[in-house]
């Protein structure tokens, strides 16, 4: 079992109130860089921070590096366009950071990156794969996506208060920027990344078709970008199998038809309960007031170990450890001055 984390990043997550994966719209920049360490080492290599929400929601990162050490699991990642140096060893797709979805083009090498990352997937060795993303501002351009796909399907948010008019309005403003209505490029998924996507979406896309076409048995491991990926795959005439396993706080959310999704798409769904609700640690505690919900593949590695031998109640231990490990209140910014959470 390999988990492939696709980290990059999107101009769009600078729009005021579109995203709680930082806790400054600056920090955002380096939280899939530091996501990326997280899951390979168990805490931050290039910058002393732990990206964590404006109100100390931590990255789901932590969710996943728990599952890894209570499980274990092979774990690569591939530079979908980060803006910020990892130390984490990676892949080159050749993807470079996203414009503003509402700019004009938003990802202009998106046929090169999913070109490169199909012909990685297809050369992956795995039986099974986990597909998992960082990328703060995804839930906007995935969104973006299924509308120029001509796909009516509702996205998740990190933040408790999904800001729904924000997403459509900046949506709408790039559809209009791009000249494209509203399932203009259904049946050409590459033009509707290139157009208002990201380069996360090139890349699971690419990475998604490629191993599924070797054989490998694919689960996205996430939440509604992920099934903006999948759109993307079924636009592009694929009909591998494929599977999306997420959280119960992404089923919960009120603005998604994760069934209605999955029947759309072809996949094959497992939602999974951490019990977060049986802790009061702040690792957990926010995900129950509704943050965050999903990312660095968390879905899959809750399902993995929900699998295995590994109980719920094992890897909420396991979280608050590698919660406490990284001792979030006392990390300074990459700066060097006080860090309000980052």
């Amino acid at each position: 079992m390999r988990l492939v984390l696709a980290a990059g990043s999107t101009r769009t997550a600078g729009i005021e109130g579109i995203s709680a994966a930082g806790a400054t719209r600056e920090l955002m920049a380096h939280t899939p860089a530091i996501d990326a360490e997280i899951v390979e080492y168990g805490r931050p290599i290039t910058a002393d921070l732990v990206p964590v929400s404006p109100t100390g929601c931590p990255t789901p990162a932590v969710i996943t590096r728990a599952v890894r050490e209570a499980v274990g699991f092979e774990f690569t990642v591939i530079d979908a366009g980060l803006a910020a140096e990892t130390g984490a060893p990676t892949v080159d797709v050749d993807a470079r950071p996203g414009r503003d979805v509402r700019d004009p083009v938003a990802v202009p090498d998106a046929g090169e990156t999913v070109d490169a990352a199909r012909e990685f997937g297809g050369a992956l060795p795995d039986d099974e794969l986990l597909v998992g993303e960082t990328i703060p501002g995804g839930t906007t351009t995935a969104l973006a996506t299924l509308r120029a796909l001509g796909e009516d399907v509702g996205v998740s948010s990190s933040l408790p208060e999904n800001p729904t008019d924000l997403k459509r309005r900046v949506v709408d403003d790039a559809l209009a920027e791009s000249g494209v209505e509203p399932g203009d490029l259904a049946g050409d998924p590459v033009e509707a990344i290139r157009r208002v996507g990201d380069p996360m979406l090139a890349t699971v896309a690419g990475l998604a078709i490629g191993a599924a076409a070797s054989g490998t048995a694919v689960t996205l491991a996430g939440g509604t970008q992920l099934v903006a990926a999948a759109a993307l795959v079924r636009h592009a005439g694929v009909e591998v199998p494929l599977s999306l396993a997420t959280t119960s706080f992404v089923a919960d959310d009120p603005n998604v038809d994760l069934d209605a999704a999955a029947r759309e798409f072809d996949l094959d769904l497992t939602i999974t309960d951490p019990g977060f609700d049986r802790s009061d640690h702040v690792a957990m505690a926010r995900y129950v007031a509704g943050e965050a919900k999903e990312g660095v593949g968390t879905g899959g590695a809750l399902a993995l170990a929900d699998r295995s031998d590994a109980s719920m109640a094992a890897v909420r231990d396991r979280i608050e450890a590698v919660y406490d490990r990284l001792d979030v209140d006392d990390i300074s910014s990459p700066t060097g001055g006080a860090s309000d959470g980052a």
